[in-house]
This record gives structure tokens, sequence and C-alpha cells, in this order.
């Protein structure tokens, strides 16, 4: 299809492949191997030179192997405008949906029952989610935001959408909808060439709400006063001691069985053969949707040079690097909001210390499609001055007669997030890094792990945070909101005083109000190492400790995951045997496939010990004989998995613990340990995993790659090493809401995504070496499909082009684009 596509682009611009290739491009040679311009392109004559002197923006696009897209410009606007158009080749569908929801029409062509799931923490119906962003236009949200010279983006970030818009639009005019090849979207009316900035902005914004409103929208979108039938009560008990945290941090998009995290690791000159930086980043994402992501490259010679992916609908870097410093990002334990709870005076009446207010009642309507027709819907939100009114009993919020909840969101108040991410594709550093994305403070729920050229690394949580300090906490919290500060660490707030005592505070180092600014936040900056698993930050390596900082950020003296451990015991034990990180020992970190629970559990025979306590002799054999990883050829790997899920997760003060030693915040990376193979609910939770293994009909010493398949869109069950982020894996693939290679035992949709190691090199320049897992292109009628998935089954790596020769060596043709 990429080979058609430069034929067609060829045509319809009547632009010969020299006319646009920017000053400072060298000549490529590659480009002779295309095939020859048709007679009619040469015929143009006066008219390609005409239409390129016209065009408003002009691109080089040069695809390398596995549809890497290289994009070369001379604006920004022009270098969004290549983006955007390679970005429609590879992942047109979704991106599509993207943009549909961000216009509110989702019911209009999906349906008003069809359920929208973006494979995160959102899951609702088509017409829940067009109501929620139906008021937000009617509100005229993002067009605020925009004109705001705070909160709102700057000229950069503008040109680039503008352009990345006319670029996506600029291919759906060549194309049109019945030209596209993905079985997905191919002939839809929804595929149109009338784009507007405005929509993609609307997609920005969305994604920023991901971690904060959306993961209320349904309880936000059905929120109803009480009434006799239904008063609204909250569910029983109130006592955090009795309240079920798993629960309640799913509730929040946090949940415990299904993590959205990532692993990032950084190691500097003091720790690696080199004496440069090295950076292994890992992000778990979905390997469907608009959370997956896409690679390019893009370059405005000598401005701008920056390579990595970026989610669907982002016309920037979202993870990459540069020639000087390279980043990833790992999902923060920060909040980016605050519920708060109002008094009532009557079913819509709320308290505030100027007297009663009444709720804003706002109706919105929404069209519909049922049954070939078009209708209008109208459905309605509340709100306070401070946000959304939530409805949502199940997480101690409800709506009852005596207050109801509203809760602000950070990343509800700007739109400065497409600025930070530009901003850290010019650093020089890891310093500058950090102070580029602190002038953005646009980084919306993640942490960043970076390394650089001088050696240095980086870890820090300067993410969008609200400016609530400890102490207010304690001074505002209402009864259930301490509750749900002890459970949930997320602190619900007492409205009446939204505007006063309780309101969000201001730092005179934050870029505006209502956010911790960087002297609140946490980083460190050292030669050694640092790494994050999703955990809090308090760990960044085995010495050092970060402490001090507002709780909405994370604990403190926490608890690490089994998965962190790993990430850390890799780097600490090759350090310990004497060896320093070479890049070729850090990329193999990623394959590694420890699986760090099995170890410590393995200690003493204690695993061996609660298997032969089932008395299941083939079984424990199985498991006996399994070699404690999670390759393809590892046998035993489902049995484990099987038995971690199903161990005991009451409240301890009712039963034994799992463990004989607890965690101690003094030894972080090496507690709790010891199974505890006196307990009988851990016996039986080691029956029930035999059971269930044998009723999947599964042999219990199957090979790992014949259970664990790729199961996104169009995928073959193509073996997969690898696991579960629960029982310790680093390389985390787990399988949630799977629709293709359904009938497998476990098909893959989630988990390791675009992974990238960096190494910068004694001599200058650097290796950049990246797995884009489930392919760059979504259609599965592209060569590019499946192409890297088959690598990453093969623990192989793509060498990513990133000088003009690499790029010359691997080309496979240019594409060059021009259009108003």
């Amino acid at each position: 299809m990429l080979r058609r596509r430069l034929l067609s682009v060829l045509i319809t611009t009547g632009l010969v492949a020299t006319a646009l290739v920017p000053a400072g491009i060298a000549a490529l040679p590659g480009a002779a191997a295309s095939p020859a311009p048709p007679a009619r392109e040469a015929a143009a004559g006066d008219g390609a030179a005409r239409t390129a002197a016209s065009a408003r923006y002009r691109a080089t696009i040069r695809w390398t192997e596995h549809g890497i897209p290289h994009i070369t410009a001379r604006s920004f606007g022009s270098l969004g405008f290549g983006s955007g158009y390679a970005a429609a080749e590879v992942s047109l569908c979704t991106l599509a949906d993207t943009l549909v929801t961000g216009r509110g029409e989702r019911s209009l062509w999906f349906g008003p029952d069809g359920t929208y799931n973006d494979q995160v923490t959102l899951e609702a119906s088509n017409l829940q989610v067009d109501t929620f962003v139906t008021d937000l236009r009617d509100r005229r949200v993002v067009e605020k935001l925009l004109a705001d010279p705070v909160a709102g983006p700057g000229k950069q970030a503008r040109a680039m959408v503008r352009g990345y818009v006319a670029g996506l639009n600029r291919w759906l005019r060549e194309t049109g909808r019945n030209g596209v090849t993905d079985p997905a979207c191919r002939g839809k009316g929804y595929l149109r060439p009338d784009v507007t900035p405005l929509d993609l902005w609307y997609g920005v914004y969305l994604a920023n709400l991901l971690a904060s409103a959306g993961v209320f929208l349904p309880e936000i979108v059905d929120a109803d006063p009480p009434t006799l039938t239904e008063p609204g009560l909250p569910e029983l008990p109130l006592r955090a001691e009795a309240v079920d945290r798993d629960r309640l941090l799913a509730g929040f998009g946090r949940d415990p069985d299904a993590p959205f995290g990532s692993n990032a690791t950084a190691a500097g000159r003091s720790a690696t053969s080199t004496r440069k930086g090295m950076l292994l980043g890992n992000p778990h994402f979905p390997w469907r949707g608009r959370y997956h992501f896409t690679q390019q490259h893009q370059t405005i010679p000598g401005r701008y040079d920056v390579a990595g992916a970026s989610l669907i609908g982002s016309p920037v870097i979202n993870i990459g690097w540069n020639k000087d410093v390279a980043w990833s990002h790992t999902v923060s334990t920060a909040y980016r909001f605050t519920p708060y709870e109002y008094r009532l005076l009557g079913p819509t009446t709320y308290l505030t210390e100027s007297g009663p207010k009444q709720l804003e009642h706002r109706t919105v309507r929404v069209k519909v499609r049922e049954g070939g027709r078009v209708r209008t819907v109208t459905g309605d939100v509340w709100r306070t001055d401070q946000g959304y009114v939530i409805d949502d009993p199940a997480q101690l919020m409800p709506w009852s007669p005596l207050s109801v909840w509203a809760i602000r969101d950070a990343n509800g108040e700007h739109l400065r997030t497409l600025d930070t991410f530009l901003a850290m594709g010019k650093a020089t550093g890891v310093r500058d890094l950090l102070r580029r994305q602190d002038r953005g403070a646009g980084m919306p729920w993640v942490n960043t792990t970076a390394a650089d050229a001088r050696g240095n690394v980086l870890y820090a949580d300067h993410s969008v945070v609200p400016h609530v300090t400890t102490a207010m906490e304690q001074r505002c919290m209402t009864p259930v909101g301490r509750v749900l500060d002890q459970v949930a660490g997320l602190p619900g707030l007492d409205g009446t005083l939204a505007e006063s005592a309780c309101a969000w505070g201001s730092d005179a180092d934050a870029q505006r109000p209502g956010i911790l600014g960087p002297g609140n936040l946490p980083h460190v900056i050292r030669r050694d190492w640092v790494m994050n698993a999703n955990d809090s930050y308090w760990l960044p390596n085995d010495r050092v400790r970060l402490e001090g900082f507002p709780s909405i950020v994370g604990c403190e003296r926490c608890e690490r995951t089994m998965r962190t451990r790993a990430v850390a015991d890799y780097v600490v034990r090759r350090l310990a045997s004497g060896r320093r990180e070479t890049p070729a020992s850090f990329r193999r970190h990623q394959h590694e496939n420890r699986v760090m629970m099995a170890e410590v559990m393995r200690a003493d025979g204690a695993l061996g010990r609660v298997c032969a306590a089932t008395g299941e002799t083939e079984a424990c054999a199985a498991l006996a004989a399994w070699d404690g990883r999670s390759d393809r050829t590892s046998r035993g790997v489902h049995l484990f998995e099987e038995f971690v899920e199903r161990l005991p997760t009451v409240p301890l003060d009712l039963v034994e613990t799992v463990w004989r030693v607890p965690f101690d915040p003094s030894d972080p990376l090496h507690t709790p340990r010891g199974l505890n193979d006196a307990n009988p609910l851990v016996v039986q939770a080691m029956a029930d995993a035999i059971a269930a293994v044998r009723d999947a009909g599964v042999a219990f010493d199957a090979p790992w790659g014949t259970l664990q398949v790729a199961g996104d869109r169009g995928a073959p069950a193509i073996p997969l090493g690898g696991g579960d982020g629960e029982v310790g894996n680093a390389n985390v693939l787990s399988s949630r809401w799977a629709r293709d290679n359904s009938g497998e035992y476990k098909p893959i949709t989630y988990g390791s995504s675009h992974i990238q190691a960096i190494a910068y090199l004694p001599g200058g320049g650097l290796d950049a070496r990246t797995i884009l897992t489930y392919g760059q292109s979504e259609d599965s009628t592209s060569p590019w499909s499946t192409d890297q998935t088959r690598l990453f089954s093969q623990e192989r790596w793509v060498r990513f082009p990133w000088t003009d020769a690499q790029i010359r060596r691997d080309l496979l043709h240019t594409d060059v684009v021009a259009g108003p």
C-alpha cells in the first residue's frame, strides 16, 4: 500500500520527488529505485512548480523498513502536515474513530447502545460518551483554553495541529473512503476530508482526562437527584478497614487486576561501559485503540530532530530521543483531581460559604442513528463551580439527600500537553529536558525517566497535580473523604470551603495557579541509574529515597510491586557482579523474562511444599521442572500465574498472611518474602489453580508460547514470551477484552508496546534499537501489520534508522507531499 501511495501522491500533486526535498537533506539514492513517475506527472511541467510554490505545507516522507516514516520539513506546520499524512497511512481507522469521539458523534455513526472502551480506564456507552463530549463542546471548553495565554498552547503546537489535520485531509481527499484498504473502516461515511484543528484539539483534551474525569464519565452522565425510590445511599460500610480497597482503586481508574503501567530504566556514566547514558523504556499500553503507538522521525534541518513514538492523534513525539537525550514515561501514582463533598439544603441546592447555590443543570442534544434513521436524544449533566457532579455509591460518593459530590480536574484546566512534548524534543540533556517539561506544565499523568549523552540520568514526577498540600488535606477532608484517603490515598474535600480554605493553592514556580510547582514535586538527577515501574516516586533506585512531598503525589515508605523489584534487580545484580551495563546487556534486560515472585516464593522450597500439600503430583512435577522464566519455551508459567491470581486478598487481620516476612521500608527491594506454606488459603489457591488448568484442557507442562499468543486485530497466533506484571514480569503481557484469537488460552491485547533501547556512544552518535510489538500498521492487509510482532516473538530488535546514511540504507521509497 505504501508504494501505491507514492504513485498516488505524485500523480495528484504533480510534484517530482526532488521538488520539495528541504535544504540540508542529501540526495536520496534509494529514491531512484522507486517506480518511475508516469507520463502524466512529466506532462505537468510548470504546473508542478506552481503547485509547489503556492502550497502552504510541504514535507518529505522517507519510508524505511517496517513502515517507519522519516518526515522532513522546513516549518512546524509542514512537519505536522507530514505527520498527519503518515498517520493516516498506518492508523486511519483508529484515528478517525478518535476524531468521531472528539466530535461527540459516536451515536450517530456507531449507534447509541454500542460500547466505547478505550482499553485503559473508560468503558461507557456511545451515548454516554457523546453526552459528555457534547456538553464540553456546548461550553466551548477547548475554545476557551485555546484563547487562554497561560493555560493554552503555544504557536508551534498550534501550527503542528493545523498541519496534522491538513495532512490527514489531504490523504483522505486523495484516497477516498472506498480506496481505504483497512477492512475495519473501508467505505465508512465518517471518512471525510473535513477534519478541523478543533476536532483534533478535542481529541487531545479527552486524552488529558484519561486518569481523571474520564474515569467517572458514566457516573457524570448518569447523575440524577435522589428520589424516594432511589435515595442515593452510599454502599456500606464506611469504615476504612472494611472497605474493599481493590474495588475502590478500580473505580478510580487504578484497577490492581488490570493496571495501566510501564517500566523505564536509565543508566548513567558510573554504571555504563560507554560512560554515556543509556535508556531502556517499555510502556505497557493497549495493543489496539487510541492509546496505541505509531513510530515516526521528525526533522526540521538545523532546528529540530527527534524520533520515537506517538499515541494515535498526537502530532508530536511522546516517547523518544534526539542526539542529546532519550526519555520514556511510566504512569504516575499522583491523582489529577479531587472530589469535593457539598452539603445539600434540597435535592439540587448546595451550601457554600457565601450561601446556598443551585446546581447548574445542563441539557444536551445528541444525534443518534437507529435502524437507519437519525433522531435527536436529550441528555443532561449537573455541575458545581468546581466541576461535574458524580453519582457513584460504589466509590462512597453518592448523590444522597444529605450531600452531593463533584470533581475538580487539573487536567481539564489546560491544553499544554503538546507544548510539553514538543519542547522536550528540543532538550540538550536531562536537566534541560526537565526545565522544558516544567515550562510546558502539561505532562498529563506520567513520570519521566531519561538519560543523556553526558552520562546523566533523570527520574521525575513533574506531572500535572492539584495543589493540595498534606496540611490542607488534613484540614479539609470530610468524614467520608478521610475514608477515601485512608483506603486509596485520594482526599475527599469539603466543598463548602472550595473557594477559600479548601481551594487548590498556588506555587510561585508553577506555570499556572492551581497545580504543584516543580519545587513541590519529586525528581532526582544522578550518574548511576534510576528506574520506575509504576510504584510511587519514593524509590528511584536501591540507594535513593525521595521523601517529604504532598501525599496526593503518592505514598512514601510503602511496599513495592514484584515488577518494580524485578526491574531494579536487573541493574543491581549486573553492577554487583562488578560489570557495568553495556548497550547489549542493557537491552537484554527486556527479554530476560524472569518471574520475580516465583524466585521469591521458591526460596527454601516453600512453593514446592505448597504444591505438595495439594496431592497433585503431576502438576507439582511440572511446576518443579519449570525454569522460573516466561520465555516461549518455558513450561509451567500458566500454572504459576493461575496460582498467584487466586492468592487470598481478604483483610490481613482475618487470616494469616501470604508472606512470613512482611514488608520492611528499610529493605524495600527484598520484602515481603518467605511464602507462608502453612496458610491453608495459600494451599487452596494452588489447588484451585491446578483445577483451572485441568478444566481448560491444557497440559501442565505446555510450552508457554503455545498458550500466550498475539491477540491484536488481524494478528495470527504468534507465540510470545513475557507475562503478567503481577507475578513480577518486567516484560508485561496481558489479555484484556480479547476479540481476535479469543479461542487461545491467553491472547495478548495489552502490555509491552513501543520498546526503545537507546545508548549514546563514546565517539558521538547513538545506537537506537526499538520494537513496536504489534507492528506499525493497524491495517491487517499491510505488510507492516505483524512484522514487528514476529521479531518481538523472536526477541529481536529493529535498528532504528537515525542518520541520513542509515535512512538511505533502509529506504523503501519517498513521498513528497504538499497541500493547502
